[in-house]
């Protein structure tokens, strides 16, 4: 069966999240979902999660899946928040505990927080097969940006999370904490050798100049016109560009406050005894 999938764009991160599904009023999985946060003040909308749990009502959709194609750095998960009002089972790569385990130093979190992906409903292995109600789906574990990424497979789509970008922006960085070019460039080629006609479905886009946002391609669209790792680009010409490229870029805005969620599985930390839950800042640490 083929999947069928929406997508949904947020302006503010320029994040796109999914919903996956197998037939109306059947089974569904979300994937990459935004819970909206402003810096400034702190404070948290759901605009962006309402949105999915409007197409899942309206089309009598069951939420199987909560997916994470890894602990991101430039948006807060509603995970948390679109189990509570949906249900399913939220999942990640496995190798989640390694970044939980780098970040709960980096932040210092609270000793009852255990770097044991405990917070997540599963952790999925590399080539763990799942099912979307009757569609088949496999977890490709596709590490370089973070050690914990995963692109999934269903039928003939792989949403890709933060490996690439569209042909004309190129592929994700490798700067975090665990992050290794070398790594992705692997992971990338494994994508690429599916077959041509393959769906391949951003997590993000930024789009150049004159383009509008865009977030569907194949694989043979980026095996010919990918500006970082089209056909004939090497290891380490891709490893060389790569890391003189993640030099010039800034932070992510939300990397502090989303990380710390994100590896929550999207909840908030534990409130303090005021009854207020809070994100730390660390100062000269990163």
């Amino acid at each position: 069966m083929k999947p069928q999938i929406q997508a949904f764009f947020d302006d503010a991160t320029w994040t796109v999240s999914y919903v996956v599904f197998d037939q109306p009023s059947g089974h569904c999985a979300l994937v990459d979902s935004v819970l909206d946060y402003d810096p400034k003040s702190g404070r948290t909308r759901t605009h962006s999660a309402e949105r999915l749990i409007e197409f899942v009502q309206t089309h009598g959709l069951t939420v199987q899946w909560i997916l994470e194609t890894h602990a991101h750095a430039d948006h807060l998960s509603a995970a948390h928040y679109l189990r509570n009002k949906l249900g399913g089972r939220i999942a990640i790569g496995a190798a989640i505990t390694q970044v939980q385990d780098v970040f709960k130093a980096v932040f210092h979190l609270e000793p009852d927080f255990r770097p044991d992906g405990r917070q997540f409903d599963h952790l999925l292995q590399d080539n763990e097969v799942f099912h979307i109600g009757q569609l088949k789906a496999t977890a490709l574990a596709v590490p370089g940006h973070t050690p914990a990424c995963m692109a999934y497979q269903v039928g003939d789509a792989v949403l890709v999370g933060d490996t690439l970008f569209m042909p004309d922006v190129g592929t994700a960085r490798c700067d975090f904490p665990g992050g290794n070019a070398h790594q992705l460039y692997q992971s990338v080629r494994k994508l690429l050798s599916l077959p041509p006609d393959t769906r391949l479905y951003m997590c993000h886009d930024y789009p150049p100049a004159g383009r509008a946002t865009a977030w569907q391609t194949t694989v043979a669209e980026q095996r010919a016109h990918n500006i970082h790792v089209h056909d004939g680009v090497t290891e380490e010409a891709f490893v060389a560009l790569r890391t003189r490229r993640d030099t010039t870029l800034e932070m992510p805005t939300l990397i502090l406050p989303s990380v710390q969620v994100n590896i929550r599985a999207g909840a908030m930390p534990p409130a303090e005894s005021n009854g207020v839950a809070y994100l730390k800042i660390p100062v000269n640490a990163l």
